[in-house]
């Protein structure tokens, strides 16, 4: 039971990260790597059959690793390296994730440590969100309390972004704050549409839809 959970919560984590890139990163050729991860992630995760995003993530990830070694400053590339490492880890599943996970941890605050801003906060939120779907103690590092500050942190930087105010909703949700949780859920939905990265960008307007229907059966 406890390997289905991990199994579970990691591949509840996978289908759920990813961040808003601003209109600035994108228009910036220096950052055409970040681009180019972002796109690929968008396309394995909301375009790719199931059964195939494993070896996918599995691809990406290596090349993820590739454009870090080339530009180890970057702190955007560290943070889709963290994102990419932690999708891989649910598409894996199991026990066998849970190093994954680590290693997304690891690049997730090496990218903090670099910049934490960047990406309007995008490496606060994803660690956030990692500390509150992972199993904690003492299979995992999951942690409550950590994730609460890393999320809180995240709206610090980007207090409309979809992906801040969504995650932060669905830690609310699980910690049944329901009410709580639909005001960030409005301000997620509220947030404006990028032509930019249309399928993560719909593919996370989903989601959100997801999460209000759950919430407001909770609500009635």
């Amino acid at each position: 039971m406890k390997s289905f959970n991990i199994k579970y919560r990691l591949k509840i984590f996978a289908a759920a990260i990813s961040l808003a890139v601003s209109p600035l990163l994108w228009a910036d050729p220096s950052n055409d790597a970040v681009v180019e991860l972002q796109k690929a992630w968008a396309q394995i995760k909301y375009q790719t059959p199931e059964q195939e995003q494993e070896d996918a993530f599995e691809v990406l990830a290596q090349q993820a690793k590739t454009y870090t070694s080339h530009d180890p400053q970057n702190a955007s590339l560290w943070v889709w390296r963290g994102i990419i490492d932690a999708s891989y880890a649910g598409a894996k599943g199991g026990l066998g994730a849970l190093s994954l996970a680590k290693a997304a941890k690891a690049d997730l605050e090496h990218a903090i440590a670099i910049d934490g801003s960047v990406l309007d906060g995008a490496a606060f939120t994803s660690l956030g969100s990692l500390y509150y779907q992972v199993p904690g103690w003492p299979l995992g590092f999951g942690d409550d309390k950590k994730a609460d500050e890393y999320l809180r942190k995240g709206l610090q930087f980007g207090a409309t972004d979809i992906d801040a105010n969504y995650f932060y909703a669905d830690y609310l949700f699980q910690k049944k704050n329901y009410a709580q949780a639909m005001d960030y859920l409005q301000k997620a939905l509220a947030a404006p549409a990028d032509p930019e990265r249309q399928v993560a960008d719909q593919g996370r307007r989903g989601e959100i839809q997801v999460l209000m229907t759950k919430v407001q059966e909770k609500l009635r």
